[in-house]
């Protein structure tokens, strides 16, 4: 059986580069040695597992792109980038006819969607690539579906807690408090406490110091309207190997769909959990 080939792009961010050495040590892929990065970057490789990969910047994409198509043929494209280059990259991918597993969180989902149903290409797209909270989210979305209003009238308070270089509040927690809403709970995605200091992290939420420059902390505290019921739901992630079991695993459930044919097409993860 031959290896599959991806690029992983957002190199040398931290995630990136933890999905890229999983991906590196694994005999079912084959990484290939390029990484797109963003203007900002001033190295020229990055190293992973002990290969040099080279940085793309945006400027260069278009032409090095072609060359590598040219050298490998096609491949998956894993992208762990920036919020904002999100719905730019997605474009990028599709007009250049490669499939991709989106784990950036940021952008116009839905323009992001329509990207890519209007494109020849499919593509994994979900704002948490870890497979455990996954499943914990479609447990909520049956709730939300099966039990309208079951919390109508409840107070909540909704904090996550995320590495300081984190730019933007976690799509986890948004697509959260939308199932908390059908569920009859009146709260919005700006309420989100968004913790990005590393003290306040440690001494007053209990972040492991080794792990305050990548972890994933939420909590979401409900509280009936007379004080006698209170509900508190809590996913504590510590480190990021959790997201490269999940990424690999889309990795491999989007090239069996491009090996059915498949094109203009969006999955999720709750689909790649469903394989």
């Amino acid at each position: 059986m031959s290896r599959l080939k991806l690029m992983i792009n957002g190199l040398p961010g931290n995630v990136a580069m933890i999905i890229a050495g999983h991906a590196a040590k694994d005999e079912r892929f084959e990484l290939l040695p390029w990484s797109l990065t963003g203007p900002e970057i001033e190295q020229e490789t990055a190293d992973v597992d002990g290969t040099p990969v080279s940085l793309i910047r945006p400027d260069d994409r278009n032409t090095v792109i072609q060359e590598i198509i040219g050298k490998h043929g096609r491949f998956i494209s894993v992208d762990y980038t920036h919020p904002t280059a999100v719905d730019a990259n997605a474009r990028f991918y599709c007009d250049n006819h490669l499939p991709f597993v989106m784990g950036t969180t940021g952008g116009d989902r839905n323009a992001l969607t329509d990207t890519v149903t209007e494109s020849e290409t499919c593509a994994v797209i979900a704002p948490n690539m870890a497979k455990q909270i996954v499943g914990f989210q479609a447990m909520m979305a049956y709730a939300a579906e099966n039990f309208p209003g079951l919390f109508k009238g409840y107070e909540m308070i909704v904090r996550e807690s995320h590495q300081q270089g984190k730019a933007d509040t976690s799509g986890t927690a948004k697509a959260i408090v939308q199932y908390f809403n059908k569920l009859g709970v009146d709260f919005s995605e700006a309420d989100i406490i968004k913790e990005r200091n590393p003290v306040v992290q440690e001494t007053e939420l209990g972040v492991p110091r080794q792990h305050l420059g990548g972890h994933g902390w939420h909590t979401y505290t409900l509280v009936s309207p007379d004080g006698s019921a209170k509900f508190e739901f809590t996913h504590n992630i510590n480190g990021r190997d959790i997201y490269a079991e999940g990424t690999l695993d889309a990795v491999r459930y989007l090239a069996g769909k491009i090996d059915q044919g498949h094109t203009g097409r969006v999955y999720s993860m709750i689909d790649v959990l469903r394989q």
